[in-house]
């Protein structure tokens, strides 16, 4: 299995949220599964999840470097107060710039 920062637990929760099971560590040998009504998912399965949670949350990552960059909300309305919609426009622009989608 590829290494990714999610693990099993999530790849499972994601794909069958009402599913009860305990995984010990992250291997697939592991699970304890209590859901007798929900097939536990298969190994293969169970990567694919993590490849998709893992490039939705790369595909994410502007949004979460734009919001450490953006000043408060207060920063912004002081901003916008003094200096005018133009000049708050211009700041949330160059940060929109430098972390594009």
């Amino acid at each position: 299995m590829t290494s990714y920062i999610f693990t099993i637990g999530d790849a499972i929760h994601s794909l069958l949220p009402n599913a009860e099971f305990s995984v010990s560590g992250n291997d697939y040998d592991r699970i304890e599964w209590y859901s007798e009504n929900i097939p536990k998912p298969t190994l293969a399965e169970i990567d694919a999840e993590l490849q998709r949670l893992q490039a939705d949350h790369d595909r994410k990552d502007y949004q979460r470097q734009r919001a450490d960059a953006y000043p408060s909300i207060e920063e912004q309305l002081d901003l916008m107060f003094h200096g005018g919609y133009d000049v708050w426009k211009a700041q949330i622009q160059a940060i929109k710039d430098q972390f594009p989608k």
